[in-house]
């Protein structure tokens, strides 16, 4: 039995609409792939990224091509870089015939630590996602977004207690949209010099007292966290808007206190 002749098999998603609406995005989500990352130390870290990837549908298609976003994954080369990036979100918006593109990229980002007393080294991870957008007009914008785990202490806690003050885990993500390369170690050590304590992968004793005073000396609210790391941010010039987010998954509650704040730079 003979394959079908793709070139006279019927184009549904290419026939027209009548409903007149246009679509925002429409695309694939969560499609994994291998992608390679450099690093401010010089070197290459190679991971597997999620990718999200979407066109804007004029109103009068039916429906867009979903292969394609899979051809043009693979076509790239075996391991996708950063720098192929844009050209990646250009091609795919030519290749589906639409004005405007938005590709997700995210994947775990790994930092070598050294411990603040005894400079023992560890790794410590991230939780990053590059976000390319090609706008209305073919205007490029570039997006990093960065979750950071670092500690917070509670102001409140220490003020009222006899001894000690409770502290917590906390998730800073910074959404911050560039002109200019940051690296996002960069990102990274922002944050963490507004928190209570950084976290490190591997602490010895001699670290551990070092990490729980220094959070006692430096105790902040979710409040106080989203504000400093939103004044940092503000006077960064390669950073165009932002948004910082802060979650702490609270000790002594079984709830988390949560705070966020949009600013331009």
């Amino acid at each position: 039995m003979n394959a079908p002749d793709n070139n006279t098999m019927p184009d549904v998603q290419g026939f027209a609409d009548s409903r007149a609406l246009a679509i925002d995005k429409v695309g694939i989500k969560s499609i994994r792939h291998p992608v390679k990352v450099a690093d401010r130390a010089g070197g290459v870290q190679h991971t597997v990224a999620v990718f999200n990837m979407y066109v804007g549908l004029p109103h009068d298609f039916k429906g867009t091509h979903m292969s394609r976003f899979v051809e043009i994954l693979n076509t790239r080369e075996r391991e996708i870089s950063v720098e192929l990036f844009e050209p990646m979100l250009r091609d795919m918006i030519e290749r589906l015939e639409a004005e405007t593109g938005h590709i997700e990229m995210s994947f775990p980002y790994f930092m070598n630590k050294a411990a603040p007393v005894t400079g023992v080294e560890s790794l410590l991870d991230f939780d990053v996602t590059f976000i390319g957008e090609i706008q209305q007009g073919g205007e490029y914008e570039f997006t990093l977004k960065v979750l950071v785990p670092a500690t917070s202490l509670c102001p409140c806690s220490k003020k009222i207690s006899d001894y000690g003050a409770h502290n917590q885990r906390s998730h800073v993500t910074v959404t911050a949209r560039l002109d200019g390369h940051l690296w996002i170690e960069e990102l990274v050590e922002m944050v963490e010099a507004q928190a209570s304590s950084q976290l490190y992968g591997l602490l010895k004793r001699p670290d551990e007292k070092f990490v729980t005073e220094h959070a006692y000396d430096n105790p902040k609210f979710v409040e106080d966290l989203v504000r400093d790391v939103a004044g940092v941010l503000k006077r960064e010039p390669r950073i165009v808007s932002f948004m910082v987010e802060a979650e702490n998954f609270e000790s002594i509650h079984n709830h988390s206190a949560y705070a966020l704040i949009h600013g331009t730079a």
